[in-house]
């Protein structure tokens, strides 16, 4: 298998984890490793809240020795406090620390962080200027296309990120305003890749192996990243690597195997948040490994009054004995 380098991270050549606030926590990206997802990028953490102390923030900056490679990734509008995280993150000794520079959700826009700092390059540079001096590891950038149709800035803001000297950046092929809607531009990505030096990742619309080497081949990126594709359907990450290995498609996992992996996840919940918040947390996730299957509208109703994982066991036996009536 094909491997990349980020500094002195090797990182084989198949499908990433995109870093995604409130889905790819601990249990769910320890889930996609175990499945083959090639790096993880942890939940974004708030440079302000892990300088001043905030036991939360502080917690999503744990790693565990199954999720390396792997990245610990911040977000903030102040070059200061965004270079004293860093090196607060140090201690952690995470593989990479990576900058939001992408998010489209108003909170984190309205205060000057994640995709607006596209709208102003010079603090976005003084700002990856900062955690790169800070840093004891390499520092990446992922960001968007640009801020909305009418500023595709994403190959001059991949530039201005280079030269700050960080050592790979991420581009997801949409613009702030169209959030997650409409179609990525992965023409976008191919240009930035041809632009700058440093290893470029690609992110957007890529769901399964077909899709991920059309992105390499159509984009020359580095790395494919994978988000919203992966919703309840761990097993990707193996079907990607199986598919740039050898052409050929894995079948589709079976009830049984799709509803163990299922419980698997819930577990996993339960075990890192306790069962109560667990499961609250469970229920969106249950919600997308039904998606499809016979009943489905039914049972995703049902997914919100799950409260224990005993009553997550029983309906994955009962969907099993539905799938095979």
């Amino acid at each position: 298998m094909d491997h990349i380098n980020i500094g002195n991270v090797k990182i084989e050549k198949t499908a990433a984890l995109a870093p995604m606030a409130s889905v790819a926590d601990k249990s769910y990206r320890l889930l996609c490793k175990e499945f083959g997802a090639a790096y993880l990028v942890s939940e974004m953490i708030s440079s302000k809240g892990l300088c001043f102390g905030d036991k939360k923030t502080a917690r999503l900056c744990e790693i565990e020795p199954e999720e390396r490679p792997y990245a610990l990734q911040i977000f903030g509008e102040e070059p200061y406090y965004m270079g004293k995280a860093a090196d607060m993150l140090n201690k952690f000794a995470p593989d990479i620390i990576d900058i939001n520079m992408g998010c489209p959700v108003p909170k984190i826009v309205g205060n000057g962080s994640g995709s607006v700092l596209m709208k102003d390059p010079q603090r976005a540079f003084e700002i990856a200027k900062e955690v790169v001096k800070n840093a004891q590891c390499p520092v990446t950038v992922k960001f968007r296309a640009g801020w909305d149709e009418n500023s595709i800035n994403a190959v001059e803001f991949a530039k201005i990120m280079e030269q700050s000297g960080v050592s790979a950046i991420a581009v997801h092929g949409r613009t702030r305003t169209q959030f997650y809607s409409g179609t990525a531009d992965w023409d976008i990505i191919r240009q930035v890749k041809e632009t700058v030096k440093i290893p470029v990742m690609g992110n957007g619309d890529v769901k399964d192996g077909i899709n991920c080497k059309k992105m390499y081949e159509e984009t020359g990126c580095d790395l494919v990243m994978l988000a919203r594709g992966s919703y309840g359907r761990p097993w990707v990450f193996r079907e990607i690597g199986h598919y740039l290995e050898t052409g050929e498609n894995l079948p589709e996992p079976s009830i049984k195997e799709k509803m163990s992996v299922m419980i698997r996840h819930c577990e996993y919940l339960c075990r890192y948040k306790g069962e109560k918040q667990g499961m609250k947390e469970a229920r969106k996730n249950v919600a997308w490994y039904v998606k499809g299957l016979k009943g489905s509208a039914r049972l995703r109703a049902e997914c919100g009054n799950l409260d224990t994982l005993e009553q997550a066991k029983e309906m994955a036996e009962r969907i099993i004995g539905m799938q095979n009536e």
